[in-house]
């Protein structure tokens, strides 16, 4: 079975006959979620052709029809996006969205993460490596300056470093957000996406678990609560700026002046003095 293919599957089991309005019938279905037929129904297409699709037979099917599952299925935006993007890599064909060739952090961009503070604030690849961060950035995230750069990734943190089920209040969101996220990177970044899912599967069967469910997002902002172990409890709105080129992002933590959660971070400030303003 293809990525594509397995999409389909596990997409297709979340979904039930109620949810797109059809009848659930009187005896107890032996799978959750729809049958293969009354997909391809909701689709308009052959249940043969959906049924070669879904067992990896079928390795390019036309936009139209992947359209069509994707409303039947009633996936996002981004999920839709991912979909057509899997498509691509099983048909062989050119990617939709080509992959950002790696490069450095720019000195213009290191000096933006200095001007944030005290916001903490992340310079990102597309799986989450930490490429720089200010002091601030650090601290928020206990334990993560103790690492050596080149281990530093906010996934991994989430999973494996012990302080990270403490810090995030909603560890369980922030977890499935984590793994949803790497999905995406599945197709613009494969080859450190596939080592850092080998390296989490082992060590991790929560990520396992999460990482079978085939969920996508994109992270564009919100918030974030902590139990931070200096400065307490306190939300975060956090927002994600693209930077142009080389697949890198800047994730941001900031409160409105005035409020608790500045003067926290003004306090996370003080703490941070000691580290690299680069980490």
């Amino acid at each position: 079975m293809n990525a594509m293919a397995e999409f389909l599957r596990v997409r297709r089991g979340r979904i039930g006959p109620a949810d797109v309005g059809l009848p659930i019938g009187p005896r107890p279905r032996r799978n959750p979620g729809l049958r293969r037929e009354e997909l391809a129904a909701l689709a308009g297409v052959s249940v043969d052709y959906y049924t070669r699709i879904e067992q990896g037979r079928e390795t390019s099917p036309s936009d139209s029809v992947l359209d069509a599952l994707a409303r039947a299925l009633r996936l996002s935006d981004d999920e839709h996006a991912h979909l057509l993007g899997l498509a691509d890599r099983v048909a062989g064909r050119t990617p939709r969205r080509r992959p950002a060739a790696p490069r450095p952090v720019r000195p213009g961009t290191l000096l933006m993460l200095d001007s944030l503070r005290p916001s903490p604030a992340y310079v990102l690849d597309e799986v989450n490596d930490v490429l720089a961060a200010n002091p601030e950035g650090l601290a928020l995230m206990s334990g993560l300056g103790d690492w050596p750069p080149g281990q530093r990734n906010t996934i991994r943190y989430t999973f494996l470093h012990p302080a990270a089920r403490t810090l995030f209040a909603d560890w369980d969101r922030v977890a499935r957000n984590s793994v949803a996220h790497l999905r995406t990177a599945e197709l613009t970044a494969a080859g450190p996406a596939a080592a850092l899912v080998a390296e989490l599967s082992a060590a991790s069967a929560e990520f396992a678990e999460l990482w079978r469910r085939h969920e996508v997002l994109v992270k564009r902002g919100g918030e974030t609560a902590f139990r931070h172990p200096v400065i307490g409890s306190l939300t975060l709105a956090n927002e994600v700026l693209g930077i142009a080129g080389g697949g890198q992002r800047m994730l941001v933590y900031q409160a409105e002046p005035g409020t608790a959660e500045h003067d926290a971070l003004v306090l996370l400030a003080m703490a941070a003095e000691d580290l690299s303003p680069r980490g």
